[in-house]
């Protein structure tokens, strides 16, 4: 059994009736889909998930991985702080990763993710027209292992959707068995 979650680094995406981000849409990628649903809550403990809720995804904020001390400085110093105001769009982007990819070293995962995929160097490009937090949900029982939350202005719009098709070519997307693209608005 794994210990419990601080309730301080864990983060809880609900999808339902109520939440602050409008859904625009809910598209499989990758595998199957989650329900449609009207909107999107994001909560921290103590608040819990409305228990109208259709789907919840749990998610703890975690150490970084598979990056380099230059690389995480840089990434510090490009990217933008979550709820600016003007950043009225989001995706959250759950995934699930392959066996072949949890049966790998951290070493040999790093190989794929940074020296044949370059996730952190090519996307710096992105920034700072594009916030994310990355949380991880495989240690706790989940049906995803990460769960993706990126946050940009409207008309950054474009700039986000390169991003995206970027990652998708690279060869660390072969190790996804699924992910689902969920795009929202806040008004």
């Amino acid at each position: 059994m794994n210990p419990p979650v601080p309730a301080t680094r864990l983060i809880v995406y609900s999808g339902g009736a109520r939440g602050e981000w409008r859904v625009l849409s809910v598209r499989p990628v990758r595998g199957a889909s989650l329900p449609e649903v009207a909107r999107l809550a994001v909560t921290s403990p103590p608040v819990e998930p409305s228990p109208q809720s259709v789907w919840s995804l749990r998610g703890a904020l975690s150490n970084v991985r598979y990056i380099t001390r230059p690389e995480q400085t840089e990434l510090q110093t490009r990217q933008p702080p979550l709820n600016r105001p003007e950043a009225n769009r989001a995706a959250l982007i759950p995934i699930r990763k392959s066996h072949q990819w949890w049966e790998m070293t951290q070493e040999e995962r790093r190989e794929v993710f940074e020296e044949k995929s370059h996730h952190v160097r090519d996307s710096m490009k992105y920034l700072p027209a594009v916030a994310r937090r990355l949380v991880h949900s495989r240690d706790l029982g989940e049906p995803f292992d990460f769960l993706t939350w990126f946050e940009y202005a409207q008309e950054d719009a474009e700039v986000f959707e390169q991003l995206v098709m970027h990652l998708r070519r690279t060869a660390e997307w072969e190790y996804v068995e699924r992910e689902v693209d969920i795009r929202l608005a806040r008004e």
